[in-house]
This record gives structure tokens, C-alpha cells and sequence, in this order.
């Protein structure tokens, strides 16, 4: 079958072949042919290694496709059924688990280090223990989550990492509040679902920060009431906040330079919240006078920061309700052959999110 694979980190380029093989099917797992897939900037960042990941590897982890055939022992899954793909499942049975925060089981994590795929030449793993930059992958079950008929594929594969990141930010983790002022750094398709996020729960203002022209034009269509590039900042704090600062930051870069304007933008007593996935080496730095006299709460939020499958059925739930915009993120569409493509898109900034057909 057809693949995406990345063979040393740093490498700026895929190479497409045809000699992949998805392995590893058999008690407790699905195979799942992929249909559509979007572009994360966390697969960029496993790429070039800010994320840790083995390699030879195959990027991709917000994909949606079909159930080709269940293991033995999977119940709730049968040949036909459309899903999108879980990168981060629960196992329900971790103390993570148990106490509710589900977001934090490290069962899927554990996942990263069994390939799941093979060539003539060895292992392939897949990014984050899936791989959705491939015809097909074999995942646990619980990776694959059924949709509804009405949800199409590349709606879903956005609500499988981005939009869900996004939107759980703001409800979630910040439970940003009617009426409140909002900043976002980073518009990319999470920073959008961030604002779209912050909307729906009632903030009176919603300012965009992103150097990027047409990523600004975009946060407006999408609930921003201003948008203005990073050097524009300090002035929009001061014009709209009256040089208190923002009741809510959000930093959706990953850098710890962004994550310090971030921590300055937002007013005492109010919250900073951390969704970029940064390096494991950049380090974020706050003396101890001004973490104990500002009182600012700095909440990072992964993946959404709640109950993953609630997230999805909310996306989806708001998306039929016409509350959130999701067609409107995919700005582009390539084939698999053309992945190289989208990869510029994401890093000129010219693409929200690029919808990959495989």
C-alpha cells in the first residue's frame, strides 16, 4: 500500500511509497482504511523533532476512514463502519483514569513505540502509534471512534486532533467567561478553533495575533472581533484592556518567547493558557515575585483538556447547530501524492488546514 514516510528527523521532505505494509492486526485491534486526513503542525514538529519521535516513521494522526476488518475480543466495531482516528484513547483503568482525566492516560502514548508498519527494509513506526498518512493502518480499538453518517470524512478528521485541541482550550481548560476579553496567539487551524471556542462561550472580546495576513483575515470571519500581527499587540492591550491586560491569553504556538508575551498580555489574576506543544529543551521562565504577586493562572491544556469522546459529540453537536464553522478551516486539498504540497501550505502559513485524500 501507499505511504507517506519520513526516514531521518530534520528531513523537510516525505517520500511517497508503495511498499508500506500496515502490521501488528490481531486481538483487540482494527484495521482501518484511511480517507481522509488533515495536516497538524505537530506533525511538522515530530519532522523536524521538537516532538519527540522514532524513526523511519509515517506522520499523520488526524485521519477518519473506514473499519476494514476487528480483531478478536473488539466489541462496538464491525467491518463497514465509519470513524475517525483517537491518538490519544483512554484505557479507562490508569489513575488517570480514574480520576476523570482521561486526557492524561499515557496508554496511547505507549503506543509510539510499537511499529505499526513494515518495508522490505524494516519497522516503519507511525506518528503517535497511529500514522495516518497511509491507505491504511492497524490501530487498538479504542482508537477508533464511530461517527455519525451525516459527519463527512474530512469533518471529522479535523474534530479528531485541531478543532477538538481548540475548542478545549477555551471550554475546558480556561472555561473562559461570558463577557470576557480574549487574545490568541497563533491562528493556525487549533488558534481558530481556540476563537471559535472562546465564542461560543460568550466573550465579549476576542483579539487574533498572528504575523500572517491572511491567517488574521481569517480570524475575523471566524468570531475574532479584532486581529492584529504581534508587533501590534502591546497597543491592542492597551487600547482595548486599558493597559490591564486580557482576562484570558491563549498561546497556540509552542515557543517559550510566545508562551512570556502570553504571560504579559494577560491582566492580574487572570489566565494564561499554554496549547502550543513546544520542545522538551525551551524552557518558560517566570520569577518567583511575579508568579506570587499577579496571581495569573498558567493552565496548559492537552488535547482539549477533558474527556476526549464528550469533546467529539460536543464538535459535532455545535457543528450541526451552526455554532462552530469546520468546512470553513480546510483551506486546501491535495492528494497523498501531492503531500509535499501541503507541508509549504502549513508552513507559509497560507493553509488553516489541508485536507489530504488518500
Amino acid at each position: 500500500m501507499r505511504a507517506a514516510v519520513q526516514h531521518e528527523t530534520g528531513q523537510d521532505k516525505l517520500e511517497v511509497l508503495d511498499d508500506v505494509e500496515a502490521v501488528g492486526f490481531g486481538p483487540g485491534k482494527v484495521r482501518i482504511r484511511i480517507r481522509t486526513t488533515g495536516l497538524c503542525h505537530s506533525d511538522l514538529s515530530a519532522m523536524n523533532g521538537v516532538l519527540p519521535q522514532p524513526v523511519p516513521f509515517v506522520p499523520g494522526h488526524e485521519g477518519a476512514g473506514e473499519v476494514v476488518d476487528v480483531g478478536d475480543g473488539v466489541t462496538g466495531l464491525a467491518a463497514g463502519d465509519r470513524v475517525l482516528m483517537c491518538w490519544l484513547p483512554a484505557c479507562g483503568s490508569c489513575p488517570s483514569c480514574k480520576r476523570g482525566q482521561t486526557h492524561l492516560c499515557l496508554a496511547g502514548f505507549m503506543n509510539a513505540g510499537t511499529p505499526n508498519f513494515r518495508r522490505p527494509g524494516g519497522d516503519v513506526f507511525g506518528f503517535a502509534g497511529t500514522g495516518t498518512f497511509a491507505e491504511e493502518v492497524v490501530v487498538a480499538a479504542n482508537c477508533a471512534v464511530p461517527i455519525p453518517d451525516d459527519v463527512p470524512y474530512e469533518i471529522a478528521a479535523l474534530i479528531g486532533c485541531g478543532v477538538t485541541t481548540g475548542l478545549g482550550a477555551a471550554l475546558n481548560t480556561a472555561q473562559v467567561a461570558a463577557g470576557s476579553s480574549v487574545a490568541v496567539i497563533g491562528c493556525g487551524g487549533v488558534g481558530i478553533s481556540v476563537i471559535q471556542g472562546a465564542r461560543v462561550c460568550g466573550a465579549a472580546r476576542i483579539v487574533a495575533v498572528d504575523p500572517v495576513p491572511a491567517r488574521r483575515e481569517a480570524a475575523l470571519r471566524f468570531g475574532a472581533t479584532e486581529a492584529v500581527a504581534p508587533e501590534e499587540l502591546d497597543g491592542a492591550k492597551a487600547e482595548f484592556t486599558g493597559g490591564e491586560g486580557f482576562d484570558y491569553v491563549f498561546e497556540v504556538v509552542g515557543r517559550s518567547a510566545t508562551a512570556r508575551t502570553a504571560y504579559e498580555t494577560t491582566r492580574r489574576g487572570g489566565t494564561l493558557c499554554v496549547v502550543g506543544a513546544g520542545a522538551m529543551d525551551d524552557t518558560f521562565r517566570v520569577n518567583m515575585f511575579e508568579l506570587f504577586f499577579d496571581e495569573k493562572r498558567i493552565l496548559p491544556s492537552l488535547y482539549g483538556g477533558g474527556d476526549v469522546l464528550r469533546s467529539y459529540e460536543r464538535a459535532i453537536a455545535l457543528w450541526r447547530a451552526g455554532r462552530i464553522d469546520l468546512e470553513g478551516l480546510i483551506t486546501h486539498r491535495v492528494r497523498l501524492a501531492e503531500i509535499n504540497d501541503a507541508l509549504d501550505q502549513m508552513r507559509s502559513g497560507t493553509a488553516l488546514r489541508t485536507c489530504i485524500e488518500i
